[in-house]
């Protein structure tokens, strides 16, 4: 299957490698023509096509305002499935890549942040969408404050741009896990200290999303918002097989226990868009038709998943014995 046949791709050029920490590497990425890049929003990712098989989403660092230039952080997980590790390995300055144009599915709420403050609670490279919004917001001019936790000061990236004098309006508090003196953010106090109809952007481990997600429900009159890095649970029908038609061709594809929809469509050859396989990219949502989705995604919101509208094939599955897809 060829990835380009559902997202807009395009080809870049590595103008800039740096460090940032033992872990953590900084790529600029721009124009191999030296023109505009297609405009993106805070909070948005791309995606890295980085050998066949093989792709992964990093969120936009940089100013939403800046046309010329991407710019991600990697960080080389010692439990890398692959693609941190080829990151870091074979993206060198001076080099080529295809990307998928920039998608957003944690934006930021401009109009809120124009009637108070923004809460930014960042986990260690989770703070790379957060560094965007901050970014937006000076340009708005409108007050926010960023929560930064990780192990210690080493291991915090992009220290010296938080405390430097381009962020005016913002307040860095810094939360580190082995500091002496220092322990974990208080997440519950955090939020009962929320003025009502704040709104709070979290991105960081998925354990510190689940405990934000929880104190943030407590608050009827605030506002959540979370990005996850990978999806949550097994993607794989284990509780009986199901089948899913395919409106467009009649075909009906049975999605066996210990398969994905996805898998199950793919072995069937039928053409189907897919990339990250975790449900976190969304470039496999695909319409439903009839039939309700069991939904494993970190994409949709509660309304769009209550909808049952549409489902992400590579990680969901069905309630039922039936699915009907716009394929």
């Amino acid at each position: 299957m060829n990835l380009s046949d559902f997202t807009d791709t395009l080809i870049v050029n590595v103008a800039r490698r740096e460090r940032e920490t033992a872990a953590i590497a900084v790529f600029e990425l721009r124009a191999c023509d030296g023109g505009p890049l297609p405009p993106f929003t805070a909070g948005a990712h791309i995606e890295l096509f980085l050998r066949e098989g093989l792709s992964r989403c990093y969120s936009l660092l940089n100013d939403p305002g800046e046309r010329d230039r991407y710019v991600i952080a990697v960080n080389r997980d010692p439990a890398s499935r692959g693609g941190s590790a080829f990151v870091h390995e074979h993206l060198h300055e001076g080099g080529t890549l295809r990307i998928g144009a920039p998608r957003n599915h944690f934006p930021l709420d401009e109009t809120a942040a124009r009637n108070g403050l923004t809460v930014l609670v960042a986990g260690g490279i989770g703070v790379t969408p957060l560094l965007s919004m901050a970014a937006r917001l000076e340009a708005m001019q409108r007050p926010w404050t960023l929560h930064y936790c990780a192990r210690n000061r080493d291991t915090a990236a992009f220290a010296a741009r938080l405390t430097g004098e381009a962020f005016a309006h913002g307040r860095v508090e810094w939360h580190f896990d082995r500091a002496p003196g220092q322990g974990s953010l208080d997440l519950g106090r955090l939020v009962d200290e929320a003025a009502p109809g704040t709104h709070l952007y979290c991105c960081g481990p998925s354990p510190m999303l689940q405990a934000f997600e929880a104190q943030v429900a407590r608050r009827a009159d605030c506002h959540g918002h979370v990005e996850y890095f990978a999806g949550a649970g097994s993607p794989e029908s284990a509780d009986g097989a199901y089948d899913v038609v395919l409106a467009k061709s009649g075909k009906t594809v049975r999605v066996n226990p210990g398969k994905t929809m996805l898998d199950a469509l793919l072995d069937a050859s039928v053409h189907a868009p897919y990339s990250c396989r975790e449900g976190v990219c969304g470039t496999c949502e695909v319409a439903v038709l009839e039939g309700t989705p069991e939904h494993r995604d970190l994409v949709l919101s509660q309304e769009e998943r209550a909808s049952g509208r549409t489902v992400m094939i590579c990680c969901s599955g069905c309630r039922g014995e039936r699915l009907v897809l716009d394929l």
